[in-house]
């Protein structure tokens, strides 16, 4: 998975930008809403009026900041629980508000339905290849594969965006179809890792109420 080789290499490019912010006394949760309200508006104002290119770079510039709140976080002693959840919902509305953006401004002006049922299905296939790791993980149990993930997703579907800003024919149409398929294999795998490291646990039952 890209997102996990990058790390390192993203956290020494990064590093000294972190330090910068600490010494600013800027926190981790800061930066986090920072860059979903931006990362939020960009898409909505501007892939949503059909300004792809430019929509890619606003976006792009406010998704880099969520490389910054982790180590930031670690910066300063340690991140906490609230910062956690803080992040992850900050990266759902995010993901939501770009693809959404696109499946407006292509069932409107952009008048491309099949961009709109490509935008859509990548949509709820990113939420669930989330939601399957966040809820097996609230249940203890391993999901960490998958070959696409929130990197990745971004990656395609801001480089197909924005090359379809700059007037590049089908570049969208081929990086939501790689996406999908993707996607798709990313929670079949995701279900199977969770089956595997199920074997045969079993929940908690709850004591019954008198």
């Amino acid at each position: 998975m890209l997102g996990v080789n990058a790390r390192p290499v993203v956290a020494k490019i990064v590093a000294p930008v972190v330090g910068g912010l600490a010494r600013a006394g800027v926190t981790a949760d800061m930066v986090t809403i920072v860059g979903t309200a931006g990362a939020v508006a960009g898409a909505v104002v501007l892939f949503g009026s059909g300004h792809l290119f430019w929509g890619t770079v606003a976006v792009t510039f406010c998704v880099l900041l969520d490389l910054l709140d982790g180590a930031l976080a670690r910066a300063r002693g340690g991140g906490s629980v609230f910062g956690a959840v803080l992040d992850s919902t900050g990266d759902r509305a995010a993901d939501a508000a770009i693809f959404a953006s696109l499946a407006w401004w292509y069932s409107g002006a952009g008048d491309n339905r099949l961009l709109v049922l490509l935008a859509l299905v990548c949509l709820v296939l990113g939420i669930l290849t989330s939601y399957i790791k966040a809820r097996a993980e609230g249940v203890g149990l391993s999901c960490d594969v998958g070959i696409v993930e929130r990197l990745e997703r971004l990656l395609l579907v801001l480089f197909g965006t924005g090359l379809a800003g700059l007037g590049v024919p089908f570049a969208l149409h081929v990086a939501l179809w790689i996406l999908l398929v993707g996607s798709a294999v990313t929670v079949v795998q995701r279900i199977v890792a969770v089956h595997r490291s199920a074997a045969g646990a079993l929940l908690p039952v709850q004591p019954t109420k008198p």
